[in-house]
């Protein structure tokens, strides 16, 4: 396979791997938020809110559909990097590890940087740890989920090369 071929079918399989991880993620937060009865994250809306100059919505429920349709791209699109690293040449555990690394340390740099959240340091330790769960949980299921996808390097569990 070409180089630009084995590329592009990375990234494709990034953005389905994506997609899978975040649907993993939005389930280990939603049951979490609802354990601790706390209201969902409304970081990705003002996120993407604040790079597109959005400086208000409609009403709450306009607020609340741009914040999933945010963190459903965000994830999604993200998962392009986890395919990137694999057509890059990373073992599958190093490139989740380096893909969870990547997502979860632009947030830790971005949220503050464009004062949508404090700097970690300034966190409980347990939001530090319920936030960096949530990534791993995003990042282990986005890597199951390529590697279930094939990856063009030839046999897997006893199958045959395409």
């Amino acid at each position: 396979m070409r180089i630009a071929e084995k590329v592009a079918a990375s990234i494709g399989k990034g953005l389905v791997a994506g997609l899978a991880g975040t649907a993993a993620m939005t389930v280990s937060s939603t049951v979490e938020a609802r354990l601790r009865h706390r209201a969902p994250s409304s970081a990705p809306a003002r996120t993407t809110a604040k790079a597109l100059g959005i400086t208000s919505f409609e009403n709450d429920i306009a607020q609340a559909r741009f914040n999933d349709l945010s963190h459903w791209g965000y994830g999604t699109g993200l998962g392009v990097v986890r395919g990137l690293l694999d057509a890059a040449g990373l073992p599958p555990h190093t490139a989740t590890a380096a893909h969870g690394a990547a997502v979860w340390g632009s947030e830790l740099v971005i949220l503050p940087a464009w004062d949508i959240a404090p700097p970690a340091i300034f966190w409980a330790p347990r939001e530090v740890a319920i936030d960096a769960f949530h990534h791993t949980v995003y990042a282990v299921a986005t890597g199951i989920a390529y590697e279930l996808l094939g990856n063009g390097r030839g046999t897997r569990g006893g199958g045959t090369a395409s």
